[in-house]
């Protein structure tokens, strides 16, 4: 099997995302069940965070420690990173002791040198351009809930940050219909938004929402706007996500959000507790499809 990437989502065909949803399905159903599963005993994974996390390094530690593989994570703080290592020097020491990479930083461009120089797969944990992992577990959480998301419509309301670009691959990718509502001077990448195939900009939040069968937000100010906050809640105020936006959608309409959220900014303050957000479902999802990408990059698919 040779080298694969997944610094994007457009770098997978669709049928290699549609196996590893339902996979991801699979791996959910195993977890519920305490079935051991551990292919990957002797597998070693650095997993690099120059940004925080929760969710995505938890839900890697987790997920390989349960496929029976040891995970070493790094910092700036921790390693070479922090002095100046070139990157391309990172790569191949890196490649000569672990199987697979997960890096968390803010330059796509960084990721993709990684990429460019390491012989082993290299996995897009976050950057400030795309986060693609946690589309794979929306994607999956929506599936569950509601049966396929192709030709369904999705609200994207917010911040045209990483999320939203990830979401524009996505629609894409699965072909949904995709409307986006974000400030003037918060748009998503133009680049991004002409290739998306089933994407495009809503006037307001009430116009992107309006019959939708997913709605999604992410916080204001996300890392590397952290001098921002203020002048970015009052500029975002109109496109807070509260119960009143969400009656706008259908009655069987979901909720997400990539989480941390921040009550009473991008969501009120009582949203994430209502019965159509399913955020914890979401943010459970990320063990499983995660456990699913690392399966894929290392095995490669799984027949039963």
């Amino acid at each position: 099997m040779s080298k694969r990437d997944f610094l994007s989502l457009l770098d997978f065909s669709k049928n290699e995302l549609h196996y590893l949803i339902e996979r991801a399905k699979q791996f959910r159903v195993m977890h519920e069940n305490r079935e051991v599963y551990q292919p990957l005993v002797g597998r070693t994974a650095a997993i690099i965070m120059q940004l925080n996390s929760t969710r995505t390094r938890l839900a890697f530690e987790a997920g390989l420690a349960q496929l029976g593989a040891h995970g070493v994570f790094l910092t700036s703080k921790d390693s070479q990173m922090g002095r100046g290592e070139p990157i391309e020097d990172l790569a191949r020491v890196l490649s000569e002791m672990v199987d697979i990479v997960m890096i968390r930083t803010l330059e796509q461009a960084d990721m993709q040198t990684l990429a460019d120089h390491a012989s082993v797969p290299v996995i897009n944990a976050m950057s400030s351009l795309l986060h693609p992992c946690q589309l794979l577990a929306d994607v999956q959480a929506f599936e569950e809930l509601r049966g396929p998301i192709q030709g369904k419509t999705v609200a994207f309301v917010g911040d045209g940050y990483n999320m939203c670009h990830s979401y524009i691959n996505a629609s894409t990718q699965w072909d949904f219909k995709l409307r986006i509502a974000c400030p003037d001077a918060h748009q998503p990448s133009s680049d991004i938004l002409s290739s998306g195939k089933n994407a495009e900009r809503a006037a307001s939040a009430s116009e992107a929402v309006a019959d939708a069968d997913l709605v999604v937000t992410d916080v204001w100010s996300s890392m590397g706007h952290d001098g921002e906050k203020a002048a970015r809640r009052k500029t975002f105020e109109p496109y807070q996500v509260n119960e009143a936006l969400l009656d706008l959608a259908k009655p069987e309409a979901l909720f997400m959000h990539c989480l941390p959220a921040h009550r009473g900014e991008e969501v009120s303050a009582t949203l994430l507790d209502d019965p159509r957000s399913v955020v914890w479902h979401e943010a459970g999802n990320r063990l499983h499809s995660q456990k699913a990408l690392v399966e894929f990059l290392l095995l490669g698919q799984i027949t039963s």
